[in-house]
């Protein structure tokens, strides 16, 4: 199948949380102006007529909440998550559910959109069941390692799209908290080196994005903490992480892991 345009790609398995995912990339598409790509991974020949049920009717879904988009649908054999991430190579984005088939509580992502979500070649958005925020700003986890940069710019990007504020949250290493009710020695110090730090982050994108406003913000709680509550009111989170793609291997940040398990809001998982 040929396709002009990098499609946003969203794996379905007939789970009210891959309806809501396929919802979310219908509108991210019809954002983004690039054709939606509905996927079922079906590994058992006999469930074949529910998958193609199952597409169809989400397809139908899909064009009925975002009309103006392309939107093709095909049904695979093949293991999900290997599926899903070989199809990032060549996709503008990825899109799973929170909770498919593998999820055993609310707390626990689905085996397959944890696997996707970190192993994946593109940005991957995990959404959670139920309904999803359309205002509100995009929030995004700034540190200074080499992979800040490209979840950086797609925050700014996301942002531009959705004419939403962009909410740059730094928070001080857990190595810099000190238990008790002492703070650390050279606090204010290392504060001022994160809010420069981050400061010339941010300044690397404003002057591509002008119209996306920035607040940034510099915590003192635990990362993974200071994300989610900053996370509360948002269209998207987004955080980079240290994954090299593929299933060779596998780096996974603990601050990318700590908030796609609690997150309130759709997360994008950004390779470095």
């Amino acid at each position: 199948m040929t396709r002009t345009k990098q499609s946003v790609v969203v794996g379905v398995d007939g789970s009210e949380s891959s309806l809501q995912a396929a919802l979310w990339a219908a509108a991210e598409a019809d954002r983004l102006s690039v054709p939606l790509h509905l996927i079922v991974i079906n590994n058992d020949p006999s469930r074949d007529p529910y998958a193609k049920k199952v597409v169809a009717d989400f397809s139908n879904r899909c064009r009925h909440a975002a009309g103006g988009i392309e939107i093709t649908e095909e049904v695979v054999y093949g293991h999900p998550a290997e599926e899903l991430v070989h199809r990032s190579a060549s996709a503008r984005l990825v899109v799973v559910g929170s909770r498919g088939q593998g999820a055993f509580r609310e707390t626990l992502l689905g085996s397959t959109s944890a696997a996707v979500a970190t192993h994946a070649s593109s940005p991957v958005v995990v959404v959670p069941g139920g309904g999803t925020a359309t205002s509100g700003p995009v929030v995004a986890g700034v540190d200074d390692s080499p992979g800040c940069r490209p979840a950086l710019q797609y925050a700014f990007d996301a942002a531009k799209h959705r004419h939403s504020e962009l909410v740059a949250v730094q928070a001080l290493p857990n190595a810099y908290f000190i238990p008790g009710p002492y703070e650390h020695p050279d606090r204010d110090e290392l504060l001022d080196l994160a809010q420069r730090g981050l400061a010339e982050q941010v300044s690397t994108f404003t002057g591509d994005y002008p119209e996306v406003a920035v607040r940034q913000v510099v915590s003192n709680i635990a990362p993974v903490q200071a994300l989610l509550e900053a996370a509360q009111h948002a269209q998207l989170l987004v955080v980079g992480h240290r994954g090299r793609g593929g299933f060779a291997g596998l780096l996974v940040g603990s601050v990318a892991r700590g908030v796609l398990h609690h997150a309130p809001c759709p997360v994008a998982v950004v390779p470095g």
